[in-house]
Parts: structure tokens; C-alpha cells; sequence
């Protein structure tokens, strides 16, 4: 039975990797797009998604969401990993298509009020829409099948500080109102997903096996290679995003512990997602370990079926 998934990104390069391999996958069917400001603004993420669709032929409405964090100002995007427009170093191009008429968060609500129990929302950007949609209608909690978030960093250190992951550093009050809410989450952190890597090697297969669609994922990769390692990481990129879709489709791959998270909204570790047993919250889902070698060859494997 396939996963009905609705994609909250902020396009980007590894979103852009994510969003392909989803409509590569058999077992997933993306019912929608919706954007969030984050790697790009939020306005570059809209028309980065529509490209993304556009550009693999797959019919799917996008719905364009926040363009700032619930609570704090918004940070700047991270042209020094995705490029000034989001891709790396290839330029904007106007998509033929169009947002539909409804945020972010009025489109996650419609379609799983819609699609009782059927739909998971993957949040691979800042948690600002899923937080604005309990806001503006908690029976989301009821009406979604589950929430998998690429977020956070429980038992090893943060991404953008030593204490945080990016998309909760860029907005940690969203990410406390997403835990403390009564729906299944799952958290694919860097606990995971700094255990998975691809090298330029890997690339040039996923090339080989898509020459079209995996070559603009070629192109657009030397970008975020070149980042990584002016960082010191020589071995390649962490696969953050897509991981998440892989636990959104194919949980088998990953181990994971029921945990209460409390998230820091202030100071030095805003962002820090931390266990807190004492915690009245609900438990999150949060992948621990995962088979690294078997999620990475189907990340690659898959793009043989795209073009």
C-alpha cells in the first residue's frame, strides 16, 4: 500500500534530491507540495517545488506556507549551501505553473480532513506551518495519519550550533508546539542522518541510472559537495532530507525510541531538542540507529526510475 505523503520543504538542494526520489518511489504517492521559508525564501521555495514537479512530470498542487518563524526574526537563507536561488549554482527559471489558492497550512488541513487517516505530512524544512495548522484547526492532530520530521539531534551534537539542528534552530517554538501535540511524530535527527553520506561517486551513479533527472541532482550536488567540504568533511554530504522520506515509506530501516522532547526556545541552545522523561508531552518517535548502507542504495537505486 503506497504512502500518501504531503512534502513541506524549503527547496534546496537535498529537498530537491528528497522531492525526486518521493516521485520515484512506488511506495510513495505525493498528494502535495507546501513551502516554508528556510535553505531559500519562502517565495524561492514555491517556485523551486513547482520546478521540481515540472520537471519529473508529476501532477501535485503546491501550496505556499510561512515566510517567518512564529516567534523570533527570520534568519537569512543558506546561500552558502544551496546557491542564491536554491540550486546551487543553476539559475532561476519561472515554472509554467502556479500555487494554489490556500496556505500552507489551510491545504494540510483540507486534504487530511479530506483523506481521514491517510495522509503523512514529512516536514523536511522549520515546523512553522505544521505549528500554524493545529493553530488554526487542532483536529489536524485527529485527522493526519502521522508526521515524520527531518529535525533535531537528541544523542549527538547540532548542525548550524553545537547544540542544534537547523530546521528546529530556525524556529524552535513551532517545533515545541509540534511535539507537545496529541498526533504520531516521528524524528529522523541527525542522531541518523549524519551516518548516511554520498560522494561524488554516488552521484555519478545516480546520474548514470537517471542521466536526466539524476544529472540535474549531479549538477546541482557539486554545489553542496563544495560546502561540505570547506567544512573539513571530505567523504561527502550527509543525506538529511531524504532519509526522512525513506522513514516516512520504510520504517524498517531505522530503530527507533519513544521519547518525551522538550525543545530550548532561548539563549545559547535554542533549538536543542532534549529527552525529558519528566516531561506531560507526548512521546516522539526519534530514530536512533538506522541500516545506512541499505537506506543509501535505495536512495541511489531508485533514480533508475526516473529519467
Amino acid at each position: 500500500m503506497k504512502t500518501r505523503m504531503i512534502i513541506d520543504t524549503d527547496p534546496g538542494i537535498d529537498d530537491a534530491m528528497t522531492n525526486h526520489y518521493a516521485f520515484a518511489d512506488p511506495d510513495i504517492e505525493v498528494v502535495g507540495l507546501t513551502s516554508v521559508f528556510g535553505n531559500v525564501f519562502v517565495e524561492q521555495g514555491t517556485r523551486n517545488a513547482l520546478r521540481l514537479l515540472e520537471m519529473a512530470g508529476v501532477d501535485a498542487p503546491v501550496a505556499e506556507g510561512a515566510n517567518a518563524p512564529l516567534a523570533m526574526p527570520l534568519s537569512p537563507p543558506s546561500h552558502h549551501i544551496h546557491g542564491h536561488e536554491g540550486f546551487g549554482g543553476i539559475a532561476a527559471e519561472t515554472p509554467k505553473g502556479s500555487a494554489v489558492d490556500m496556505t500552507a497550512a489551510e491545504f494540510m488541513i483540507k486534504t487530511c480532513a479530506e483523506n481521514l487517516n491517510e495522509i503523512v505530512i514529512c516536514a523536511i524544512g522549520p515546523l512553522t506551518n505544521l505549528a500554524l495548522a493545529l493553530r488554526l484547526d487542532p483536529r489536524i492532530a485527529q485527522t493526519v495519519k502521522k508526521v515524520v520530521i527531518m529535525g533535531g539531534a537528541v544523542e549527538t551534537a547540532g548542525n548550524i550550533t553545537p547544540f542544534a539542528e537547523a530546521n528546529i534552530y530556525h524556529d524552535p517554538h513551532a517545533a515545541a508546539e509540534v511535539f507537545a501535540a496529541e498526533w504520531e511524530v516521528v524524528l529522523v535527527g541527525l542522531d541518523v542522518t549524519h551516518q548516511i553520506t554520498c560522494s561524488t561517486g554516488d552521484f555519478f551513479e545516480i546520474k548514470g541510472n537517471s542521466p536526466r533527472m539524476g544529472g540535474f541532482i549531479k549538477e546541482i550536488s557539486e554545489f553542496y559537495l563544495n560546502f561540505y567540504t570547506s567544512i573539513g568533511k571530505y567523504e561527502g554530504c550527509s543525506l538529511h532530507d531524504p532519509t526522512a522520506i525513506i522513514a516516512a515509506a520504510h520504517p524498517e530501516y531505522f530503530q527507533m525510541s519513544s521519547i518525551p522532547l522538550r525543545v530550548v526556545t532561548e539563549g545559547e541552545a535554542q533549538g536543542q531538542t532534549i529527552a525529558a522523561p519528566e516531561a506531560d508531552t507526548p512521546c516522539v518517535q526519534v530514530c536512533l540507529d538506522v541500516d545506512d548502507v541499505a537506506v543509501k542504495r535505495k536512495f541511489i537505486d531508485l533514480y533508475r526510475n526516473l529519467a
